[in-house]
């Protein structure tokens, strides 16, 4: 085991208030997959099954929408229970039931590092999404939305500003929270936690700037 990654003998004062109460916290991993489960039936898979609330218009394929609605449902809902397993032994231990593995750790870059990647991509979306929705809205800049027959622009943007891309930023707070609480708990230790929070937080932050002023200049 990496000495430089792993401190097994990591003291728990020495944890600052919130490396403390992610390390204990377990709840983010819980709110995390009921957010997600709600978003995926009542949105995704309602959407799925023809309902246009949150829909203010007509597609040109209906087809198409809902069969991506289908699918990305179920992903959320996977995604969603998949926090749940990393408050749980089965994010640290492979199963004894799993042949020539079971029983083995499971090394935690192999957990953190698909869920970091998830998480990043939840809240650029929903702060680029909230930035450039908010901009169309006071008129500042005109978002093209395509692929559509008709469409009441102003209440998709509205839908999308109070209700879609807050249910992303939301959901990319809890996977990070439990991605948090994982990293702590697998005995990585401190000097490699801290750093790498700092340049995974100055990484997201310059991509949702990056995506924000990509979609401003697309649209000039």
């Amino acid at each position: 085991m990496n000495e430089k990654m792993y401190n097994l003998d990591t003291q728990t004062d020495s944890l600052n208030a919130f490396e403390q109460w992610s390390k204990k916290a377990v709840w983010p991993a819980y709110i995390g997959c009921l957010w997600a489960v709600m978003y995926a039936v009542f949105v995704r898979f309602y959407q799925a099954a023809g309902g246009t609330i949150g829909l203010p218009g007509q597609y040109e394929n209906p087809e198409a929408l809902q069969m991506a609605s289908y699918v990305a449902g179920v992903l959320i809902m996977a995604c969603g229970f998949i926090l749940i397993s990393l408050v749980k032994p089965l994010g640290r231990v492979v199963p004894n039931r799993v042949p020539f593995i079971g029983g083995k750790n499971i090394h935690p870059l192999f957990i953190l590092i698909p869920t970091l990647f998830c998480t990043a991509i939840l809240i650029v979306h929903g702060i680029s999404g909230m930035i450039t929705k908010s901009l169309h809205l006071a008129g500042i800049i005109t978002i093209q939305f395509t692929d559509w027959t008709s469409l009441d622009v102003h209440s998709l943007a509205l839908w999308s500003l109070l209700f879609y891309e807050p249910w992303f930023l939301i959901m990319g707070i809890l996977s990070g929270l439990t991605a948090s609480h994982y990293a702590l708990a697998s005995g990585i230790s401190l000097r490699v936690f801290r750093r790498s929070m700092l340049a995974y937080l100055i990484f997201v932050c310059l991509l949702s700037i990056y995506y924000v002023f990509a979609i401003i200049l697309k649209l000039a």
